[in-house]
């Protein structure tokens, strides 16, 4: 069975801008990801939020995209229940729109895991109880 990687914005940040501080270990993290990133648009969105100091950035999303590296394999229109009971639960953290998709991208793929740099990941849940298999700098 093969994993799926789930990529967060910071990794897509990181790899796309050599000035990152996790730029080094996003691109070493990648050499063990077969197959392409999968995330959603609200990460896509972040990501070229993000990246638009940084020249092109967002142009070499658009292109992994492009070359078939990285795919956008969601719809908030869809999951919109779902994605909301997820930010209610964890809205003491606050959860992003970002963060609740992948949590959901997560249930719907069971196994997944997520490429992250943020720590909340550590405390999100799939289907309310299940730890989400992380690739991060801190574990």
């Amino acid at each position: 069975m093969t994993v799926v990687t789930l990529v967060d914005t910071g990794p897509l940040v990181a790899m796309c801008n050599k000035r990152d501080r996790y730029h080094a270990w996003t691109l070493t993290a990648l050499r063990n990801v077969a197959g392409a990133l999968t995330t959603c648009e609200p990460v896509l969105t972040e990501a070229c939020f993000l990246l638009k100091q940084a020249f092109g950035g967002a142009d070499e999303l658009f292109e992994l995209m492009e070359r078939g590296l990285l795919r956008i394999e969601f719809s908030v229109a869809v999951e919109h229940k779902r994605v909301q009971h997820l930010m209610s639960r964890h809205a003491d953290l606050p959860t992003s729109l970002a963060d609740a998709c992948l949590v959901r991208l997560a249930e719907l793929h069971p196994s997944s895991r997520v490429m992250t740099l943020d720590r909340d990941f550590t405390v999100y849940r799939r289907h309310g109880r299940q730890a989400i298999p992380l690739l991060a700098p801190f574990t």
